[in-house]
């Protein structure tokens, strides 16, 4: 896994405009399967909107993203789902009066495009994965926002992607929530490739192996996680982390 597998994306110059704004300038990236990389950065740094490229939620203005090996700058989101490009959201996106089978059914049939008696399947073994295997009839809506959490995991995982794009999936929770995402994130990680923003970075601690730092849309430094979290000039970067945070780990 990681450096002995293909490329499986690549970024290159990627850049997004806002008028007279750059939201993300110029970054490159490549990213394998087994490689699980956590992208931290300010607020407005370009984190969410470069996940957005990837996902295809956006485009890029110049630049160029591909995956396993073709270029997909200009494909749609629903189609990079079905390519094997899936994302998370920061703030779950269930349907709340459908149950938890019928949440995670639907990505399996038209993301990963499977046979109805195979969907109903993996749905199954997804629901298993993220541990909401219990109760799979209960309505969406009647969940706390960890298990909403664990079932936007979920329904990301259903459309079977190579690549699978978190949006701050830890907003919101407390410390020991935070661990229990970071324990599934880990357990989600076979097979597939990671990327992982998130505004706090004790939470892709022990997670991630490998830590990209955004500022001013600019990628500002990309290596594996302990190099990049003790480099003395993140704490400018990154203002929410005190400089003895970042060499404490």
């Amino acid at each position: 896994m990681g450096a002995t597998e293909p490329v499986l994306l690549r970024v290159q110059g990627a850049t997004k405009t806002f008028g007279s704004i750059q939201a993300v300038d110029m970054v490159d990236l490549e990213l394998r399967i087994g490689e699980s990389v956590g992208l931290i950065g300010p607020n407005g740094a370009g984190k969410s909107t470069f996940l957005s490229l990837l996902s295809g939620d956006q485009q890029v203005s110049a630049g160029r993203v591909s995956f396993e090996g073709r270029d997909i700058s200009r494909v749609p989101a629903h189609a990079r789902v079905v390519a094997g490009i899936a994302r998370a959201a920061q703030i779950p996106q269930t349907f709340g009066r459908l149950s938890l089978r019928e949440n995670v059914l639907l990505p399996s049939l038209f993301g990963a495009r499977l046979p109805q008696r195979e969907a109903e399947d993996w749905c199954r073994e997804v629901l298993a994965m993220v541990g909401l295997d219990a109760r799979p009839d209960v309505p969406a809506g009647a969940l706390g926002l960890l298990d909403r959490k664990r079932l936007e995991l979920a329904k990301a995982v259903a459309a079977r992607p190579r690549l699978l794009l978190l949006d701050e999936i830890a907003a919101g929770l407390t410390e020991p929530e935070v661990e229990t995402i970071m324990a599934l994130v880990r357990r989600l990680q076979a097979g597939r490739a990671i990327v992982w923003v998130e505004h706090i970075p004790a939470a892709l601690r022990g997670t991630c192996e490998r830590l990209v730092v955004m500022d001013k849309g600019a990628k500002t430094h990309d290596g594996p996680f302990a190099e990049v979290w003790a480099d003395r000039s993140l704490q400018e970067i990154y203002m929410g982390v005190p400089d003895d945070d970042i060499s404490a780990h």
